[in-house]
């Protein structure tokens, strides 16, 4: 088992990444050491160029795609699920904590030998690192809180493998640090050679940046420094919190984001008209031209910021990509239920929504991204009908998912097998950043005027076949504005990057919304309701309750209850691997744990 000793000292081959055909190769040279390394502008090149094999995978779809969060309405035994119970225990090790301290050691290597480099010819490699080392370090924020800063390569005398944690505060502050480097010296995407897409831009940093600075600031001011510990006795303690940096970092969200939109070199993926309003499952399985029915390749994706780069010859998937969404990202009766009528207005409110009587009427006159994400994959876009959704058990609630996944899977004439997708993994794309916008102009000023409302917000509805919002709109509907806000980044990214569990905690309303009973289809007043060719109780392991749904309170399946969902705030941070914890008596568990 690994120490923090042994992952800071641990000495990895570097690889060799060129571009080929478009592509970022991964693939390993012979192993080159690190005394004879870094002496040549080749070198920093190849050692840049590695830590993008650090990045999340395909492989880490489970913690990417939110399993188990209140918006998936599949429960069964896994780590993310468990955490949605507050089910969490501090483990013996955790690889997320080792692969990133091995990841930094590298990238810190190279910083160190970069600073008695002779030559001017290795800026862009340099400011790549900074880039990947932040994201690290961000990395562990996320998960752990504070963490034990390290800037420097070590050796067995080094202060660091007996020092204590870093607070949260001091940790974002390193992070912000080196995002600014980053920012200076990386290329405008426009810049980037085609054959060289997907690699880290100057706009790429400054998203993540963005990103980082609205987290942190509404993590102040929703959560506070209450799972911070006290750094003596617990956590990692709150040394460097400062209130005053919420409106700050909010400020430079919006000069970040806005400089972001205003550049024109990123458009949202809009191919409506050829792709039957079917943009928003598209743009997620997006290949060669046969990989939908528009005939369209990644060549027309500018949505995407940063992004973990596939290709079918160079680097598939080599994981259940299809099958696990298939089945662990159908959606509960809350996801459903979020979506708004296209008039607009949420469906408790707009004379447009048809009910639940027959399986098909809940989708009608809908927002566009219900249909693209929750219609059977096989047939994709067709409406489910009255008897073709069969409540029997067999992991089955009453809907499907086909976010991410290959077009036609699972059918005779399917675009790939499983394990063979080869989509690009998005972390950050122009969506996201028009909604950091409007969000961080909310929380800074309280409001939006309509302009920019109409330069943000609006424009992700508009692609969802949605009306624009404005001040009088909500208004004359009695809807808020933050409300809104927040209903947009949950759909529009669902089983994204963590999107969910991560708003969900920088809200500081985790408790609540995770501790809620899991719903699945409503069943009363509905063709299920009596009908035992369509619905059999006896093969659910839960009694329905009546739940909160378009039409007032009805009798849904329950998928999990209540009862056995026990989110706590100190679940906000996971706890430290105890491997780490009895090695090191200066690095504190985190609260609660």
């Amino acid at each position: 088992m690994k120490n923090i000793s042994n992952i800071i000292l641990i000495s990895s081959a570097l690889f060799l990444v060129a571009c080929q055909d478009d592509f970022i190769d991964l693939s390993p040279p012979a192993s080159i050491t690190d005394d004879v390394y870094y002496t040549e502008a080749e070198h920093f090149l190849t050692g840049s160029n590695r830590f993008y094999t650090n990045l999340m995978g395909w492989g880490d779809q489970g913690v990417y795609s939110d399993h188990g969060s209140d918006l998936i309405g599949y429960t069964e035994a896994s780590t993310m699920q468990d955490y949605a119970r507050g089910d969490t225990q501090a483990p013996e090790s955790d690889i997320d904590y080792d692969d990133a301290y091995v990841a930094i050691r590298d990238m810190n290597l190279l910083l160190a030998r970069a600073q008695s480099y002779e030559g001017n010819d290795i800026g862009e490699y340099v400011a790549a690192t900074f880039f990947h080392r932040a994201y690290q370090y961000w990395s562990l924020v996320q998960k752990f809180g504070g963490v034990t800063l390290v800037l420097q390569p070590l050796d067995e005398n080094s202060e660091e493998l007996n020092a204590p944690r870093n607070s949260r505060y001091e940790v974002v502050a390193q992070i912000l640090q080196d995002l600014a480097n980053a920012i200076s010296g990386l290329p405008n995407e426009a810049d980037i050679a085609s054959g060289d897409k997907g690699k880290i831009s100057k706009e790429a940093a400054m998203a993540l940046k963005a990103e980082v600075l609205l987290h942190e600031a509404t993590w102040m001011k929703y959560v506070g420094n209450s799972t911070d510990g006290d750094g003596s006795s617990a956590g990692a303690g709150s040394n460097g919190y400062d209130a005053a940096n919420i409106n700050l970092y909010l400020a430079e969200v919006v000069t970040l984001t806005k400089s972001i939109m205003d550049a024109g070199t990123f458009e949202l993926w809009d191919y409506n008209n050829d792709l039957d309003n079917l943009s928003s499952n598209f743009l997620f399985n997006l290949e060669d031209g046969g990989s939908n029915p528009a005939g369209l390749d990644k060549s027309t994706n500018k949505e995407f910021i940063f992004y973990a780069k596939y290709d079918f010859i160079f680097r598939q998937a080599n994981t259940l990509v299809s099958h696990v969404y298939q089945g662990r990202t159908k959606p509960s009766r809350k996801m459903m239920d979020l979506f708004l009528c296209t008039d607009g207005l949420p469906i408790d409110q707009s004379p447009l929504f048809q009910g639940y009587s027959e399986t098909q009427d809940e989708f009608k006159d809908r927002d566009y991204r219900m249909r693209a994400y929750f219609t059977f994959h096989q047939s994709l876009g067709k409406i489910p009908q009255t008897g073709e959704v069969l409540l029997d058990g067999t992991n089955n609630n009453g809907y499907f998912n086909s976010k991410f996944m290959s077009w036609n899977w699972g059918s005779a004439d399917a675009y790939r097998a499983t394990r063979t997708e080869s989509y690009d993994m998005p972390f950050i794309r122009l969506a996201e950043v028009y909604l950091w916008y409007a969000e961080a102009l909310y929380e800074l000023n309280g409001s939006l005027t309509d302009a920019e409302m109409d330069e943000s917000i609006n424009l992700v509805k508009a692609r969802a076949g949605l009306p624009p919002i404005s001040n009088s709109f909500l208004a004359a509907n009695n809807m808020d504005l933050l409300t809104e806000i927040r209903r947009e980044r949950t759909i529009e990214l669902y089983a994204e990057s963590s999107t969910r569990y991560t708003d969900l905690r920088r809200w500081g309303i985790a408790e609540e919304e995770l501790g809620q009973t899991i719903y699945g289809a409503v069943i009363e007043g509905t063709a299920y309701e009596n009908n035992i060719d369509l619905y059999d109780p006896s093969k659910y392991g839960f009694a329905e309750e009546a739940a909160a749904t378009g039409v007032g309170l009805r009798r849904c399946l329950v998928v999990q209850p209540s009862s056995t969902r026990n989110f706590a705030r100190h679940h906000y941070l996971f706890p430290l691997p105890t491997s780490q914890t009895s090695l090191n008596p200066n690095l504190l568990q985190n609260p609660g744990y």
